[in-house]
C-alpha cells in the first residue's frame, strides 16, 4: 500500500509538471500580444513627439513672419515639459562635484532592499528548490539584509560626523574684546576622528585680513578642521561670519547668475519688495504709504550699491568659465562640477569675514585657476585655503599653517618660504636630538639606569625662551598656568612618499589606435569630438589640457572603453593592460573593507606584510591599514588605488586629474614615478607643476579636436592670459553699457514717482 501511495504521489507530481508546462506555453502565446501593445505605445509616443516638433517649427515660422514674441514663449513652455527636461546640458552626465568624502558613502545611505523579489520555491534556472536549498537561500538573504543595515547605519554615522570629537578652551562670551574681535585666537583645542587623535592641545591663531594656506600630509585633519569651524564645534567670535564652500548649489530652475545674486539676501529681498511696490503703483494703487516705502527701498538699494552687484556676479561667473549665455541658464542644466563652480562664485560674491576653501582648484580648468589666482590676490578679508597646488599657494598665501606633531605651526611667507624654514627647523631638531642622545649615553656609562638617565635629562631640559623655574612654579601655584611635563626630544622624521610603477615588457605597435572617432553624450548635448585620429604607443607621454567641458575626461573614457564612439572606432592591442585612475575608481572602493583586505582579495599572491609595506611606502600610515575605507579621507583612498595600479603592472597609465586628492609631497613622488615609468602615459591635469616637471607632450582639447601644442606649456599659458584679458575687456564694455542703461531707467522711474507724489 505504501509503495502504491508513493507511485500515486509520483504520478501527481508528473501531472503538476505537465500543468506548469501548459501554463508556460500559454504565457509564451500571450507575450507576442503584449509586445504588439508595447510597439503600439512606442509608435504613439513617436507620433506625439513628431507632432510637438511640427508645432515648434510652425511657431518659429510664425514668429519670423509676424515678428511676435508670443509663439517663442509658448514653444519654450511646450519644450520645457518634455521627457528630457532635467537632462544635464553643460558638463558630462557623470561629472560630479569633488568631495573629500567618498561618493560611495552617500550611495550607501540609499535603501539597499530594492532587489527584485525572487521566489523561494524556484532557482534562477527555473528548477524547484529543495528544503535544504531554501533554508540556505533564506540564511543568505538574512545575512545580506543585516550587512545592508550595518552599512546604512555606519554610513549615516559617518555622514553625521558621529566619529568626530572636538573640544577647546572655555570662552568668556561676555568679554567685550572677544565679542568685537575679527581675529581668531583659540589657545588650545583637541579634535579626534574615528578614534584617532588629529589635534592635541593645538593653538589656532589667525589675524583678520591675512591669507593663510593650511598644509600637511593626507589624513592629518586639514578638511576636518574646516568642517569643525563650519559646524560651530569650534567657537569663533560673533563678528566673524564664515563660509565653508563644500556643496554644489541646488539643481533647479534658478538661472546661474540669480543663484549667485540670491546669496546677498538683503539686496535680493529689497529688489523683490521694489518689484511688488512698482507693480502695485503701475496698476493704479495711489496709496501714499506705498510711494514713501518705494522711495525708502530705492534709497537703500542705492546705499548698498545694488546697481553694481549684478555686474560683479557676472564678472565672477565669467572668470570661472561661464559665458554670457551659460549665466542665464537654470542650474539644473549643469553637472555637479559646474554647480560647484556656482557655489564658489556665491562665496566670492558675498565676501564673508572668513572664507574657507577646500581644494578650490579641483573643479576648475587651467583658465579658471589662473583667473581665481589673480582674483584672490586682491582679497581684503581673511582667507583659509586647503590646496595641493604649490603654485597657487605661492601666489595667494601670506602665511602657511602646517600640521606637525598634532599641532598647528605658523610660518611667515608663501609655500616656498615655508619649505626653506621647515628644512632649517628639521636640521636644528636633528642637532638637538643628537645632543640629547649623547647625554643619555654618558649617563648610562656612569652607571645610571635608562629610566634614571631619562629623568635627569628631562629635568635639565630647558626650552628656549622659557621662564625661570621659580616664576613657572609661582604661575602654576596661582592657577594662571598648568604644570608642563617635560618630554624628550623626538627624532625628527621628514615626511617622504615613494610611488613606483614596475617595469613592463614592450608591446608590438600599434598599442592603441583612434580612427576617425566622433562622440556626443546625447542629442541634447553638444558634439564633443567631430573626427579625431591618432595613435598611442608605449613610448607616448601625453599631458592633456583644455577648458572644462571640451572633452578631456571624455577622451580618456573613449580610450578605456568606458564609453563607445558614435562614429569611428578605438582599437587596442589584445595583450594591453591599462592602469586607470580617476575619481570614480576611488569612489568605487568597497566601503566595508580595509585597504589590506581589499588588496589581498584582488591579488592572492601578495602576503599581509608585503601589502602593508607597499601601503606604507605610498604614504598611508600604519593605523589606516586596518581602518575601513568608509573612514578614510579622499587622499588616503587615492593611495590605495595607486598601490592597486602598481600591482596591475600596466603597459599604459591613463590618469584623470590624479593630483586632486593628493598632498604636495605625494605629487612630487608621482612626478618622479611618471618620469621613471617605461610604459605609456596619458594624463589629464590642471596642475601646473605636474605639466612643467613631467617629460610629456602637451595636447590641447578644444574646438571638437585634440591637437599637439608644440610650442610648450609657457606659450599655452601666455595664450590663455591674452585670451582672458581680451574677453574681460569686451565683457567690461558690455557691463558698462548695461549699467548706464539701468541707471537711466532707475532715474526715470524716480522722476515719475516724485511727480506723482507732488500731485
Amino acid at each position: 500500500k505504501d509503495k502504491k501511495k508513493d507511485k500515486k504521489s509520483k504520478l501527481e507530481k508528473k501531472l503538476e509538471k505537465a500543468k506548469q508546462k501548459m501554463d508556460e506555453e500559454k504565457k509564451e502565446d500571450d507575450e507576442p500580444a503584449a509586445e504588439v501593445e508595447e510597439l503600439d505605445e512606442k509608435a504613439r509616443r513617436k507620433a506625439e513627439k513628431a507632432a510637438k516638433k511640427a508645432a515648434k517649427k510652425a511657431a518659429k515660422e510664425a514668429k519670423s513672419s509676424e515678428g511676435d514674441d508670443k509663439p517663442k514663449e509658448e514653444v519654450e513652455k511646450d519644450g520645457g515639459n518634455g521627457e528630457d527636461e532635467d537632462e544635464v546640458l553643460y558638463g558630462a552626465p557623470d561629472d560630479h562635484a569633488w568631495t573629500d568624502t567618498s561618493h560611495a558613502i552617500k550611495e550607501s545611505e540609499k535603501n539597499k532592499g530594492n532587489e527584485p523579489d525572487t521566489s523561494l520555491t524556484h532557482g534562477p534556472d527555473g528548477k524547484k528548490l529543495s528544503n535544504k536549498e531554501r533554508k540556505k537561500l533564506l540564511k543568505q538573504r538574512e545575512a545580506a539584509a543585516r550587512a545592508a543595515e550595518y552599512e546604512k547605519q555606519a554610513a549615516k554615522a559617518s555622514m553625521e560626523g558621529a566619529q568626530f570629537a572636538c573640544s577647546q578652551t572655555a570662552v568668556n562670551e561676555k568679554d567685550p574684546q572677544w565679542q568685537n574681535s575679527l581675529d581668531i585666537n583659540i589657545p588650545s583645542f583637541n579634535i579626534s576622528a574615528a578614534g584617532k587623535i588629529l589635534f592635541k592641545d593645538a593653538s589656532f591663531n589667525i589675524a583678520h585680513g591675512r591669507r593663510y594656506g593650511l598644509v600637511g600630509p593626507n589624513g592629518k585633519g586639514k578638511s576636518t578642521l574646516l568642517k569643525m569651524i563650519s559646524s560651530k564645534d569650534l567657537i569663533l567670535p560673533p563678528r566673524v561670519d564664515f563660509l565653508y564652500v563644500e556643496q554644489e548649489v541646488q539643481a533647479d530652475n534658478t538661472p546661474a547668475v540669480d543663484a549667485v545674486l540670491k546669496a546677498d539676501k538683503v539686496r535680493w529681498n529689497l529688489l523683490e519688495e521694489e518689484k511688488t511696490l512698482t507693480a502695485a503703483i503701475d496698476s493704479g494703487d495711489e496709496d501714499p504709504a506705498k510711494f514713501t516705502r518705494l522711495q525708502e527701498v530705492l534709497d537703500e538699494l542705492n546705499n548698498i550699491g545694488a546697481a553694481s552687484a549684478e555686474a560683479k556676479a557676472r564678472r565672477i561667473l565669467f572668470g570661472l568659465g561661464f559665458d554670457g549665455e551659460m549665466q542665464t541658464k537654470p542650474t539644473r542644466m549643469f553637472s555637479g562640477g559646474w554647480r560647484m563652480r556656482i557655489s564658489l562664485a556665491r562665496a566670492l560674491f558675498i565676501e564673508p569675514t572668513l572664507l574657507m576653501l577646500d581644494e578650490p582648484t579641483n573643479h576648475l580648468d587651467l583658465d579658471a585657476v589662473i583667473w581665481l589666482d589673480n582674483y584672490l590676490l586682491s582679497w581684503k578679508k581673511t582667507l583659509l585655503i586647503v590646496s595641493h597646488d604649490q603654485d597657487f599657494l605661492n601666489s595667494v598665501c601670506d602665511e602657511i599653517l602646517h600640521i606637525e606633531d598634532l599641532k598647528l605651526a605658523t610660518y611667515k611667507g608663501n609655500y616656498d618660504s615655508f619649505k626653506k624654514a621647515e628644512r632649517t627647523k628639521i636640521k636644528q631638531q636633528q642637532k638637538e636630538w643628537e645632543k640629547q642622545e649623547k647625554r643619555l649615553r654618558e649617563l648610562k656609562r656612569q652607571g645610571q639606569s635608562k629610566a634614571k638617565a631619562t629623568e635627569n635629562v628631562k629635568k635639565n631640559k630647558r626650552e628656549p625662551g622659557a621662564r625661570s623655574a621659580k616664576k613657572q612654579k609661582e604661575a602654576v601655584a596661582s592657577g594662571q598656568e598648568t604644570a608642563k611635563t617635560q618630554e624628550l626630544i623626538k627624532r625628527p622624521k621628514e615626511y617622504k612618499v615613494l610611488i613606483n610603477f614596475p617595469e613592463v615588457a614592450e608591446l608590438s605597435r600599434p598599442v592603441m589606435e583612434v580612427n576617425r572617432v566622433a562622440f556626443r553624450y546625447s542629442e541634447k548635448h553638444p558634439v564633443i569630438f567631430k573626427e579625431i585620429d591618432f595613435g598611442i604607443d608605449m613610448d607616448s607621454r601625453i599631458c592633456i589640457v583644455g577648458p572644462n567641458g571640451a572633452g578631456k575626461s571624455t577622451l580618456l573614457k573613449l580610450l578605456t572603453g568606458e564609453i563607445e564612439p558614435v562614429k569611428g572606432e578605438v582599437k587596442r592591442n589584445p595583450r594591453l593592460r591599462m592602469g586607470i585612475y580617476n575619481q570614480h575608481f576611488v569612489d568605487r572602493l568597497p566601503m566595508n573593507k580595509t585597504p589590506i583586505e581589499h588588496l589581498r582579495d584582488r591579488y592572492q599572491d601578495e602576503d599581509y606584510q608585503s601589502v602593508r609595506n607597499r601601503l606604507g611606502k605610498y604614504g598611508l600610515e600604519g593605523h589606516a591599514h586596518d581602518v575601513t575605507m568608509r573612514d578614510l579621507s579622499g587622499g588616503q583612498k587615492a593611495r590605495v588605488v595607486f598601490v592597486d595600479l602598481s600591482l596591475q603592472r600596466p603597459h599604459i597609465l591613463l590618469l584623470d586629474e590624479p593630483t586632486n586628492n593628493l598632498d604636495i609631497e605625494t605629487i612630487d613622488a608621482l612626478i618622479t614615478a611618471v618620469n621613471e615609468f617605461n610604459g605609456g602615459i596619458v594624463c589629464v591635469t590642471h596642475d601646473q607643476r605636474l605639466i612643467d616637471e613631467c617629460d610629456c607632450d602637451l595636447w590641447v582639447v578644444e574646438n571638437q579636436d585634440a591637437i599637439k601644442w608644440s610650442a610648450g606649456f609657457d606659450d599655452y599659458k601666455d595664450k590663455i592670459l591674452t585670451k582672458l584679458e581680451k574677453q574681460a575687456e569686451e565683457e567690461e564694455k558690455h557691463r558698462a553699457s548695461r549699467l548706464e542703461a539701468a541707471a537711466k531707467e532707475r532715474e526715470a522711474k524716480l522722476k515719475a514717482f516724485k511727480a506723482k507724489l507732488n500731485k
